[in-house]
């Protein structure tokens, strides 16, 4: 396996059926290959079958590929959030992006 995907729920209430959040690995030996693309490509394609209007991302700031492939399939970034993930004990900043339906 190189990769994977998942589409969750942001929230339980009903207002909120229609977003989701996403997340995608890909192993490490396996990037600058198209599998991040394949796999968002499969979601947004998902996510629109299953009528969702909103689906959010957050991405650590440093991750310049993501984003620029995020941006490129049409997801726009809407904030940022400072501190809100530690990773090795370091406090990580996250973009937030969204895509719309």
């Amino acid at each position: 396996m190189v990769g994977w995907a998942a589409l969750s729920p942001t929230s339980r209430r009903d207002c909120y059926a229609g977003v989701v959040e996403h997340s995608v690995y890909v192993r490490s030996d396996a990037r600058g290959r198209g599998v991040g693309r394949m796999l968002v490509d499969a979601l947004i394609r998902s996510a629109d079958d299953a009528g969702l209007w909103t689906i959010q991302t957050s991405i650590f700031r440093e991750n310049a590929a993501s984003l620029a492939l995020h941006e490129k399939l049409g997801f726009r970034v809407v904030g940022r959030r400072e501190r809100i993930a530690q990773l090795d004990g370091v406090w990580r900043d996250t973009i937030l992006l969204e895509r719309r339906a």
